[in-house]
This record gives C-alpha cells, sequence and structure tokens, in this order.
C-alpha cells in the first residue's frame, strides 16, 4: 500500500492531500529514508512523521484489505515514540492551518 494512503487510514494524517504534501516536503520517513507519495509500505517498517508541532515514529503492524473503523486504526501501528511541540503554522498546508 502506498505511504500516503496507509497514513491517512492509519488516522496519523487527517487528509490523503495532506499526507501527499508531508511527504513531498520531506516530512516523512520510512526505514530513516525520505518517503515519496508512492512509496509501498510492508509491516514491519518504520515510519517516522514530522508535521508542526509534533513528530511520530511508528512501527507499521498491518496493511487494512479495506478502510478501517475509528477504533480499528490504531492496531495498523505500534507507536514508538511522540514528540509534542508548541504549535506552529505551516506554510505548505492549505489555508495556512495549524497542525497540532
Amino acid at each position: 500500500m502506498r505511504i500516503d494512503k496507509w497514513l491517512k487510514l492509519s488516522r496519523l494524517i487527517k487528509r490523503r492531500t495532506i499526507a501527499q504534501m508531508a511527504c513531498e516536503q520531506g516530512r516523512v520517513f520510512v526505514n530513516e529514508r525520505p518517503a515519496k507519495p508512492g512509496l509501498t509500505i510492508k509491516p514491519g517498517d518504520t515510519v517516522h512523521v514530522e508535521l508542526g508541532s509534533r513528530a511520530l515514529t511508528v512501527t507499521v503492524l498491518l496493511i487494512p484489505t479495506k478502510a478501517p473503523s475509528i477504533q480499528e486504526a490504531p492496531d495498523l501501528y505500534k507507536l514508538i515514540e511522540e514528540i509534542r511541540r508548541p504549535p506552529q503554522k505551516l506554510d505548505w498546508l492549505p489555508d495556512g492551518e495549524e497542525f497540532d
């Protein structure tokens, strides 16, 4: 599955377009390498996402065959590390949205 789609289905990022932008901006890493939106991921991969006030590192546990429910989404990954910083405005997000 593509990393941008997985990020959306796992609900780590709200929208797929934001996931694509994050990949294009070099804010998503898979196995310590910058990830393009079309990169295929598999269980066991380590995903690091840096957006606004938070940075997450997770391990991919499952690749869903259909869209998971909100309760099932956290089962797709195992949280390794989460760093929270003061909120900031991101110029590359549409309408200057803030990302928490």
